[in-house]
């Protein structure tokens, strides 16, 4: 699988996840991007997106933008290394995220198959 790290994922997790193996590209390197930019980058890279940004959730569920899987975060970012494991807890296990919406929680993990793509408010923006 590859993923690619919003900008809201610290760098140094980024490299210890692609020192591990895993094909993990980060949205860092166009800071300031607009997430519909973002969520277009990973469907053109096939790329599931790991951020902790709620914002993806309108995009990919309720405006049915096309991505690969989104994996969205809601933990504390303690350190970089508690988010690093976290995020090894996923990508590195037996969870299915391809076509999906998943949500990581510090006691659980919950994942959804997102909705088929639609043409309806395709290019719209996120609301807040």
């Amino acid at each position: 699988m590859r993923f690619l790290a919003n900008e809201n994922v610290p760098l140094v997790t980024v490299h210890e996840l692609s020192g591990r193996g895993f094909d993990v590209a980060s949205a860092a390197d166009a800071p300031g991007g607009l997430d519909v930019n973002v969520i277009d980058r990973a469907m053109n890279q096939g790329r599931i997106l790991l951020t902790f940004d709620k914002d993806f959730g309108q995009l990919a569920v309720r405006q049915r933008r096309p991505v690969p899987g989104v994996v969205l975060l809601r933990i504390p970012p303690i350190s970089t290394d508690y988010i690093t494991a976290q995020l090894l807890r996923i990508i590195g296990g037996e969870f299915p995220l391809a076509g999906r919406f998943t949500v990581v929680t510090p006691n659980r993990i919950r994942s959804r198959p997102l909705p088929a793509e639609s043409n309806a408010d395709i290019g719209g923006t996120a609301q807040p």
